[in-house]
């Protein structure tokens, strides 16, 4: 298991590269699906609780 360091790396590192060879857009695009991954993997693993947010 990864923790918070090693995946933060990863994940800095994959902006960069999207960054660096796809421009700004690219960039964008890798970060805005890298927190949508990550509330889904909070959600999954059970550390994220979204009920609350529902019942309004």
């Amino acid at each position: 298991m990864m923790n918070a360091g090693t995946t933060g790396l990863a994940a800095g590192m994959a902006l960069g590269f999207a960054g660096y060879f796809g421009g700004f857009w690219a960039f964008l695009l890798v970060l805005v699906l890298g927190a949508a991954g990550l509330i889904v993997g909070l959600v999954v693993q059970g550390d994220l609780d979204l009920r609350p947010r529902r019942q309004r």
